[in-house]
């Protein structure tokens, strides 16, 4: 595949840093180069040479997403944004790459088929939803719904690993169960779809593995990173949350389902293999 007819939107987050490590002679451009909010700059950018476009742009504030402007700005980016960019790879009739989430449901199945029926719990689901609804509607594209991603920069090894270096023995919610999704695991699936020409609609994507708590994986964190003095204190979300203002509600299950893309030949790699 020739990776400069390729446009990387959201360039410089964690998804969008990966993305183009694969794919270097992508065009990569982040807000200040292109505001995907706007539809005149939409109209107005180069897209003669792009057949491709990997939006990994959103918004991905939930708790801020409650607010009154985050909500606005969420809706903006998560939905407003993504109807853009629809639009014109129809116009040009390139192939939309879209990242969703299991936020798009309210977590009560154990397991997410592709095909359940949208139950956002949080103003961020409910936009992520309305997104996800835009990119269908067009002929070319491929939606990979994913859950609790890890790349470079802030995330939740980090975070627990910076409490273990401070010698903390954190309490963990332990009610949220899921795996992780690692952003290799991410660009190798999105890789994978477009060089495999596999059929365009909505794919789960995540690592592999038995479901775990953010608990359990926090004490796997600890035991790779030698904090074995250190211990993992178990508590609800409720518990977590309570006497908070502000917290969007989150899904308890959010466990994907992968046998669809299993079944284009991908091998997804076990999460607990990546955590090392």
């Amino acid at each position: 595949m020739d990776d400069t007819n390729i446009l990387i939107i959201g360039a410089n987050g964690q998804l969008g840093t990966a993305l183009q490590a694969q794919y270097p002679g992508a065009q990569a451009v982040d807000s200040a180069e292109l505001d995907i909010t706007d539809k005149t700059a939409i109209e107005n950018f180069d897209w003669s040479e792009i057949k491709v476009i990997l939006n990994a742009a959103a918004y991905t504030n939930v708790d801020g997403a409650e607010t009154p402007e985050g909500r606005v700005a969420a809706w903006n980016v998560n939905a407003t944004a993504v109807g853009n960019l629809a639009r014109v790879a129809s116009n040009i009739d390139a192939t939309l790459v879209h990242i969703s989430t299991d936020y798009v449901f309210d977590g009560a199945e154990q397991l997410h088929p592709e095909g359940e029926p949208f139950s956002p719990l949080s103003v961020y689901g409910a936009s992520k939803a309305a997104g996800d609804i835009a990119v269908s509607t067009t002929k070319k594209h491929y939606i990979l719904r994913t859950s609790w991603v890890i790349g470079d920069g802030k995330n939740f090894v980090r975070t627990m690993l910076g409490l273990g270096e401070k010698g903390v023995s954190p309490t963990v919610v332990a009610d949220q169960i899921g795996r992780l999704t690692f952003t290799s695991e991410l660009v190798k699936a999105i890789d994978h779809l477009l060089t495999s020409n596999a059929e365009f609609g909505t794919y789960n994507v995540s690592n592999s593995g038995d479901p775990a708590s953010w608990a359990d994986i926090t004490r796997e964190i600890f035991k790779h990173a030698g904090y074995n003095n250190l211990q993992v204190t178990d508590t609800t979300t409720a518990e977590y949350f309570a006497g908070k203002d502000g917290i969007a509600p989150r899904p308890l299950q959010s466990t994907l389902d992968l046998s669809k893309i299993q079944a284009t030949g991908f091998t997804a790699s076990n999460w607990q293999d990546d955590l090392k």
